[in-house]
């Protein structure tokens, strides 16, 4: 069966690439500009599933996601890692020298920050998609301006590329989850996605860490979000993994009667392993 799935961009972005390789060709991409359009077509069920990038390497988190999948009731159900290979693109004809903008998502822009320090005279503007990006010059047939995009994107919207992996770190990964309406039945769980509030007290935060290595949870991941109607409170969100499913099943129901509010935003597989 072909599942719907709501992505953040267009053919050629990074995020139809994982979902390609997520689903294997099994999908039909629903393509949107915003993570809140992508999580709304969710919950309207006009998808079955979203891919959302929720952290990177270089970059670090990208906390409203982490939001966007709770404030909605959604569910983690997979992740996946992708290598981001950040390639600068143009119109062919044209050599770094001509281009005067550059345009892409904010986040390439701030991957790529270090390559741009040796061409002062572009001018970096924050736009909404890296594919998008590569449409808008090759449809528009635009001089002068270049996309930061994939070499996926480049070949679909006949770029030339003018210079390769142009990210600060070439080792540069982005952790994509897949969100669905329900929670997820694979017989392969061992990693976990929480959240949960603790009262403002001494020595909180070390006990509910405590309950996590005493239960042999490994903590790969952790995040706090205020809380926005209590000043200076906040929400942990929190990636677990676990051998023993039955560890990590003691851990949660000690930690659901330690925090004040406790939620499993997702269990999953682990990608890395």
């Amino acid at each position: 069966m072909i599942k719907k799935v709501a992505i953040q961009g267009i053919q050629g972005s990074f995020h139809d690439i994982v979902s390609k390789n997520y689903f294997l060709n099994a999908v039909e991409t629903l393509p949107f500009l915003t993570f809140n359009e992508v999580v709304c077509s969710l919950a309207q069920h006009k998808a079955d599933a979203a891919i959302m990038a929720l952290e990177n390497s270089i970059a670090g988190s990208i906390i409203p996601n982490y939001a966007l999948i709770d404030t909605n009731e959604l569910h983690i159900t997979g992740e996946y890692y992708l290598d981001v290979q950040h390639n600068l693109m143009a119109l062919s004809g044209q050599n770094i020298m001509d281009i005067k903008e550059v345009h892409s998502h904010p986040m390439a822009l701030l991957q790529c920050k270090v390559f741009f320090d040796q061409y002062p005279h572009i001018k970096l503007v924050e736009d909404s998609d890296t594919a998008e990006v590569a449409k808008r010059v090759h449809d528009q047939q635009l001089l002068g301006i270049a996309a930061i995009a994939s070499e996926a994107a480049a070949e679909i919207y006949q770029l030339k590329i003018l210079a390769k992996s142009i990210q600060t770190i070439k080792q540069n990964e982005t952790r994509f989850v897949i969100v669905e309406r329900h929670q997820n039945s694979s017989a392969t769980i061992n990693k976990a996605s929480l959240k949960f509030m603790l009262d403002h007290k001494r020595g909180s935060l070390a006990a509910m860490l405590n309950v996590m290595s005493d239960c042999k949870l490994n903590l790969t991941k952790i995040q706090s979000l205020p809380k926005i109607d209590t000043p200076w409170k906040y929400a942990f969100f929190v990636d677990v993994t676990f051998d023993a499913y039955e560890d990590y099943q003691k851990a949660k129901s000690i930690m659901t009667i330690m925090a004040e509010e406790f939620k499993v935003l997702g269990e999953y597989k682990n990608a890395k392993q």
